[in-house]
């Protein structure tokens, strides 16, 4: 996401770029990690980004245009092509993907943006504080290419040039003593890292079997329990994010035929990204929804500050246990109508550009996250620390607004850690490593602490941090300056944030009965 941001700002704004992509679909956990966008409650009221509110239009356009919606689906605005009930437009990564292909397509045709798929960072040439280029190797064919640039944006998943440039980074969990943080860990853990989720696309079909293969991790996710959770992964039984109690949520609220038209808070409903109900009578397919639910959450290993064959055992053992889920499904869950087992659930890998029905890549929660001029913590925006109606803090170098709770999904070591913060800003001190000058961090490898990476690392945020990232490369190389010169001079400070917030439209801050109240109550 942030890449895409980046790339299509510095383009738009007359310079050239060119954006690597590790696999076939641009646009990272929006796509390739099959996840549909997690949004805060204004998103359709207030264009905090107008890129990203072209973007999300032109999901809800391709259906508009290409699918046989019904009159109601036509008619409404903000159109949920799912209906599922965590987002208000949760809708295929395919179509995503398509939207992001739309968006770059007039410039890479101008040969603004160059796109090279299939290509992966494997190392940085540095000199002193700056990156003179990135070696990168073609994955099919083993070609290796020098990228040269005057500035480099690391929007990678995992924050992969952090090591390559020997860039000061951090994983993990930061100690309370380092970050005054009320949720910090006492003693610092940096394989304390949020859990991976291997997500998949399911479509219920009435009177079918599609039973997969039993897969060889079963028994060990059947029987396995975390100290922190009520039982096995394979239940219906998790617990509340922020109370912690165990609860139940079945796949089905009542009978899966009632699915269809029914707006049930149930494990279907929730991240479901095609409603056969928006479609007019005779669409084929059934309701189609997005496997990422806590019980396919993976922490039982970390992904980074490990060997390259631990982490391959953590990606493994993470699609066995979503493979181990739906299995569980189909043959012993108990059925909300009765008996066991719904062999009639089908994956659908074609809505995640696989033939598995699995997503392309793992939806990745967690970076390395640079050590940065300025870091976010827990005291700038959490409820709990900051005093009665403040807001968050207000920053003077904002680039950006954004808003989700802090959201920790549990690791190997503790459960979860969701807790309320206000509606924040992007400080561009975050986004700027304090050892290199023309890097940039442009994903959820900024200047956040673990803590507040779990506010800061989804769609939209991530959106508006790569955007301020391609329209400061573009900037400092209008102005011939340094990134370190926009963040120490107050004038050429604003003369940067005029070109976000003028030329570009990007809001930089949020209006006071929002900023500063409980965003639950906020209507």
């Amino acid at each position: 996401m942030g890449g895409v941001a980046a790339a299509i700002t510095a383009a738009r704004l007359g310079h050239s770029v060119i954006l690597t992509e590790s696999g076939d679909w641009l646009g990272g956990q929006l796509t390739s990690q099959g996840v549909p966008p997690d949004e805060h409650e204004w998103i359709d009221t207030r264009r905090i980004s107008p890129s990203y509110s072209e973007l999300r239009t032109r999901i809800r356009n391709h259906y508009r245009s290409n699918y046989p919606l019904s009159e109601e689906s036509l008619g409404t605005v903000a159109l949920n092509p799912g209906g599922g009930f965590v987002s208000r437009l949760c809708h295929e990564p395919r179509v995503a993907a398509l939207a992001i292909e739309e968006m770059l397509s007039p410039l890479v045709a101008s040969g603004l943006v160059t796109v090279l798929k299939h290509t992966k960072p494997i190392g940085v040439e540095r000199v002193g504080s700056r990156v003179e280029a990135v070696l990168v190797r073609d994955v099919r064919d083993g070609t290796e290419t020098r990228l040269a640039a005057s500035f480099v944006a690391d929007a990678t998943e995992l924050g992969d040039l952090l090591p390559l440039a020997d860039i000061d980074h951090v994983i993990g969990a930061e100690s309370s003593a380092e970050t005054g943080e009320l949720h910090a860990l006492e003693i610092a853990d940096p394989l304390d890292q949020q859990a991976v989720t291997w997500c998949a696309a399911l479509e219920y079909r009435a009177g079918e079997r599609n039973v997969i293969d039993k897969p060889s991790g079963y028994e060990h996710w059947a029987t396995a329990v975390a100290p922190f959770w009520p039982g096995p992964q394979l239940s219906w039984q998790d617990v509340h994010p922020v109370t912690l109690v165990p609860r139940v949520r079945p796949l089905f609220a009542g009978a899966p035929s009632d699915a269809e038209t029914s707006d049930d808070r149930d494990l279907w409903h929730y991240r479901r990204i095609l409603s056969r109900n928006a479609m007019l009578p005779g669409w084929s397919s059934g309701d189609v929804t997005l496997m990422n639910w806590p019980q396919a959450d993976y922490w039982e290993k970390p992904l980074l500050g490990v060997t390259d064959s631990a982490r391959a055992e953590a990606l493994s053992g993470a699609r066995e246990l979503t493979l181990s889920f739906i299995y569980w499904m189909q043959t012993e869950a108990p059925r909300s109508d009765g008996g066991v087992g719904y062999p009639e659930l089908r994956l659908r890998g074609d809505v995640l550009g696989t033939t598995d029905g699995l997503a392309k890549e793992v939806y990745v929660r967690e970076s390395r996250r640079i050590r940065a001029r300025f870091t976010i913590t827990e005291g700038h925006i959490g409820r709990e620390m900051r005093e009665c109606g403040a807001g968050a803090e207000r920053f003077p170098d904002a680039v950006g607004i954004g808003y989700y709770r802090i959201d920790l999904h549990p690791s190997s070591s503790r459960t979860y850690v969701d807790i309320d913060c206000f509606p924040f800003q992007i400080p561009l001190g975050a986004l700027l490593p304090r050892d290199v000058e023309n890097l940039f961090a442009a994903s959820k490898n900024i200047g956040t602490t673990h803590i507040t990476n779990g506010a800061y690392r989804l769609h939209p945020v991530e959106w508006s941090i790569g955007e301020a990232v391609g329209a400061l490369a573009a900037f400092c190389a209008r102005e011939r300056i340094t990134a370190e010169e926009v963040h120490t001079n107050a004038a050429v400070l604003s003369d940067y944030q005029s070109l976000l917030t003028g030329r570009l439209g990007i809001a930089m801050d949020w209006p006071d009965d929002i900023r500063t109240k409980d965003p639950e109550v906020v209507t």
